[in-house]
């Protein structure tokens, strides 16, 4: 059995679902809005861990379960009842705690996606990777800012958490507040010239999508009134090979490589998203990320956590 967690509004867990139903496949989906109707039990043996998750009239033993696929984006309610709050928030808990160590296909372990937490500590996995990394200063000296900039001219800057911030271009204003950086130190980069290519890495499979746009953050290239335009792509098979051994390492079946084309056709990477809205590439590419990831989940099987997908999946 195929479990899907996540909240129904939620445009990748809506795809997969899709994908899932074209396939005429069975699963279980639970909608985070709904974990008041839901109740879940575990034991704990030599065996290991055994338990059922009840939601009305349905229920799932976890022994059945074959791989599952979360994207755990609880929302913050502000409701009068607060037992009742208490305990979508204690069960989501237990959930996000059981797919660390369910004994099946995770996509993707909670414990795998704290390495997005960290930008500096995810840098070094992808230099390790054998990934081109751009020249990176983190800092909360304004002195050392001013030195960087005049080193490398044009600088970018963003958050270290794994916190969605926007990229933003460092030009005189930005500099005349960086009196500011001794509450957040802050991540400093050259600025890489080239091309923004989205992969998508699903098991063994790359998806890749080229993006045109002025913007410096295509992601908000509309909030300054630039566009962004996609197309699906292929990528040089040393690349895609490299981008699905640096999943597997991360332990990422699935996983949103962002890397940049640089006129000499080397590849810079810069981050790597353990939790991709892979949905939107899609739509505007066609790339069947959807339909491969319901594959992967489909063709899993109990045994592949002892064989694929253990430690370094």
């Amino acid at each position: 059995m195929i479990f899907i967690y996540g909240r129904a509004e939620d445009s990748p867990i809506t795809r997969v679902l899709e994908a899932l139903d074209e396939a005429h496949a069975e699963y279980f989906f639970l909608d985070a809005a709904a974990l008041d109707k839901a109740r879940f039990q575990i034991r704990i043996d030599r065996h290991g861990v055994h338990g059922e998750l009840k939601v009305e009239q349905r229920s799932l033993q976890l022994d059945d379960i074959s791989a599952v696929y979360a994207r755990p984006l609880l929302v913050a309610e502000h409701a009068e009842d607060v037992k009742l709050t208490q305990h979508k928030q204690a069960l989501h808990q237990q959930l996000v705690d059981w797919f660390d160590i369910a004994p099946c296909l995770v996509v993707n372990r909670p414990a795998a996606m704290q390495a997005n937490s960290s930008k500096p500590f995810q840098a070094q996995l992808i230099s390790e990777a054998g990934f081109l990394v751009p020249t990176t200063l983190i800092t909360s000296d304004p002195t050392e800012v001013r030195t960087f900039r005049q080193q490398h001219g044009n600088v970018i800057f963003k958050s270290i958490s794994g916190v969605r911030s926007i990229v933003t271009v460092m030009d005189d204003t930005w500099l005349s507040r960086m009196h500011r950086l001794a509450q957040l130190p802050t991540q400093f980069q050259a600025q890489v010239p080239g091309v923004d290519v989205r992969v998508h890495v699903v098991g063994e499979e790359t998806y890749a999508a080229e993006i045109c746009s002025t913007a410096t953050d295509y992601r908000y290239a509309h909030h300054v009134g630039n566009a962004a335009e996609l197309r699906a792509i292929e990528l040089p098979k040393a690349i895609a090979k490299r981008c699905v051994a640096m999943s597997k390492t991360m332990n990422l079946p699935l996983s949103g490589i962002d890397l940049r084309r640089r006129a000499d056709g080397h590849y810079v990477c810069f981050e790597v998203n353990p939790m991709p809205a892979y949905s939107y590439f899609e739509a505007e590419t066609g790339l069947p990320i959807a339909q491969a990831l319901s594959k992967l989940l489909l063709t899993a099987h109990k045994t592949d956590k002892e064989v694929k997908y253990g430690a370094g999946y």
